[in-house]
């Protein structure tokens, strides 16, 4: 890697950043090349070598190896007599994980199975005597049984009269999640998780239920999610107007491929993220056949505040109004300086540890209060905020403005003032 001594940091908090990204690039590196290493000798031995596994070493010469081998892992590094103690505090053992088991948790039903000595056995084979009962050792075993389907029939009573042979009534039939339709609630929670949080489309689903011994066409989970959609639409009204009352919204969006009847291939859609800040559970999904600015202006409507986001073009009308605040996104900035990694590597490692460096100030200020977050963001954040843009601005006039590197100090540069830069996201 070749390091032009002009892009070296003055400050010795970003010169030290900028030496742990190198040191992680060139780990990430050496692993790369041992994993490599390893392939091809095993593809060399393939094409070229013996496959037989068989050592042509003697066993007495293994044996003398391995006591070699025992005795340095085992004996005390020795230290020269002249050699002085580390000077500063040591550094901080890292903390290993246990690999114990993990108690398996009480809300777990329990059943008890208890297991009796034989009669034989509980004779005392010194003097004759029945042993007696002293206690218990209980130890617990995790089983699964599998889910199972079942049949709920409703029955209804009908009464008439039999004095006039005129009236017949019949008792009202409980309210079902589909008018007519046979699946339960519970069947239909099962098949909404299954496809959407566990990710099993609904064939494979469709093979799940033949082998509990019912056949269910796709088809027909179609039309019970679609139904099923109908019947959670208060739910996502509410979470969206939480949402939207935040202060704070943060959005993305992805394609996705979509299945189209009158083209050979698939069409590309999107699927738009928005997440609030006030509960946890704010999270909203949103599609979109196109990548139009219709898409976010349709689902924030009126929304007042702040919107943390990428540069996408089609916020610009929402900006436009004075009722959306632009927020810019770090991870979105950060992506340009990783992707020009391969083109000028130092430059694109110093910006990665700036951001870094601010990865760390928002890491130990999660658990705090507000005033207490802002108060280390202004103390630390600040100045690292100040290096950064004045390095972008030095950067701006030495680098070509098509490169990667150009295009990623270019995006952050006019993020950090608000303007729309060409999308490439």
């Amino acid at each position: 890697m070749a390091i032009v001594t002009g892009v070296l940091p003055d400050d010795p908090v970003d010169l030290r950043q900028f030496c742990l990204q190198i040191l992680a690039e060139l780990d990430d590196k050496q692993h790369l090349i041992d994993k490599l290493a390893h392939e091809l000798a095993l593809f060399r031995r393939y094409l070229y070598g013996r496959r037989s596994e068989k050592l042509d070493l003697d066993p007495a010469q293994l044996l003398l190896e391995f006591t070699s081998w025992l005795k340095a892992m085992t004996a005390p590094a020795e230290t020269p007599p002249d050699a002085a103690p580390p000077a500063g505090p040591l550094p901080a053992r890292r903390v290993r994980r246990g690999h114990g088991r993990k108690p398996l948790p009480a809300c777990l039903p329990r059943q008890r199975v208890e297991h009796a000595v034989p009669d034989a056995q509980c004779l005392c084979t010194a003097c004759g005597a029945r042993l007696e009962k002293i206690g218990e050792e209980t130890s617990e075993q995790l089983d699964y049984q599998p889910a199972s389907l079942f049949v709920i029939e409703h029955v209804r009573f009908k009464y008439a009269c039999k004095a006039c042979e005129d009236r017949v009534v019949t008792s009202p039939l409980p309210a079902q999640p589909i008018d007519k339709g046979r699946p339960g609630p519970g069947l239909l929670a099962q098949v909404i998780t299954a496809k959407y949080a566990d990710h099993i489309p609904l064939n494979r689903q469709v093979d799940i239920f033949a082998r509990h011994g019912v056949d269910l066409a796709r088809q027909t989970l179609c039309d019970w999610v679609a139904a099923s959609a109908d019947l959670l639409r208060p739910v996502y009204d509410d979470v969206r107007a939480s949402v939207l009352s935040s202060k704070v919204v943060q959005t993305d969006d992805t394609p996705v491929p979509v299945l189209d009847a009158t083209r050979t291939q698939t069409r590309e859609g999107r699927l738009w993220v928005y997440v609030g800040a006030q509960r946890p559970t704010d999270i909203v999904y949103d599609y979109t056949p196109t990548h139009s600015r219709a898409g976010p202006r349709d689902f924030l409507g009126d929304f007042r505040g702040h919107l943390q986001a990428d540069a996408y073009a089609g916020y610009d009308a929402l900006y436009a109004t004075g009722r959306v605040i632009e927020v810019g996104c770090w991870a979105h900035a950060r992506r340009y300086f990783w992707d020009a990694k391969a083109a000028d590597q130092a430059r694109a490692l110093l910006a990665l540890g700036f951001v870094q460096q601010l990865y760390r100030v928002e890491a130990e200020a999660k658990d705090v209060d507000a005033a207490t977050r802002r108060a280390r963001r202004e103390e630390r954040a600040r100045p690292v905020l100040d290096r950064f843009k004045q390095w972008l601005d030095e950067q701006a006039d030495l680098v070509l403005p098509k490169s990667p590197i150009g295009e990623a100090v270019h995006y952050a540069r006019a993020q950090w003032a608000g303007k729309r830069p060409v999308n490439r996201i």
